[in-house]
């Protein structure tokens, strides 16, 4: 392993993010303290046969840059080169999330049919759960068929805050929140 994977510590209000890039590729944008924590940086470490270092890069300053800007209000949608580090299964459920617009909402089952499975519900749900880059590849815009919010790495908190942030949460969604 001679590979490195740059990566620095982000503190946002919504939560501190640990940002990594790998051959000028944003591949790690995540929430520092969840729940599978090592094995996303296993996955990555192993995926890409490199190592975690502590240094910024031009990347990652783009990074926070924008992130900044989503957080004021004034961005929603990112310009940022990603390097998704997973199964193609993986891949193909982040690039359907990449197409759903800031400000909207999915559902798993919504997602799974966008990847031409609707019975692959679980399998979405889990590669949405293993999504390393958040927010910028917003898997946090997906909901329960029933409108409940499910599981998100930086908390179920943190998910409805950045569905308000992005008034995800309008009226003919609201109701559903209540």
């Amino acid at each position: 392993m001679n590979q490195q994977i740059n990566i620095e510590y982000f503190k946002t209000a919504f939560g501190e993010l640990i940002l990594g890039s790998y051959n000028n590729k944003l591949c790690l944008a995540d929430w520092r303290y969840r729940k599978m924590r090592d094995r996303i940086d296993s996955r990555l470490k192993e995926g890409l046969d490199a190592t975690f270092i502590e240094a910024g890069s031009e990347v990652i300053n783009n990074t926070k840059e924008q992130l900044n800007e989503y957080f004021a209000g004034k961005r929603s949608t990112f310009e940022i080169p990603l390097l998704l580090v997973g199964s193609d299964f993986q891949k193909r459920v982040w690039e359907a999330l990449l197409q759903i617009p800031h400000g909207k909402a999915e559902t798993y089952l919504g997602l799974s049919k966008k990847i031409g499975n609707a019975k692959a519900i679980r399998a979405v749900a889990s590669a949405n759960g293993a999504n390393a880059i958040s927010i910028i590849v917003p898997c946090h815009r997906i909901i329960g068929s029933d409108g409940n919010l499910l599981g998100y790495a930086g908390g179920l908190h943190t998910k409805m805050k950045l569905l308000e942030h992005e008034n995800a949460l309008i009226k003919n969604q609201m109701s559903l929140f209540n």
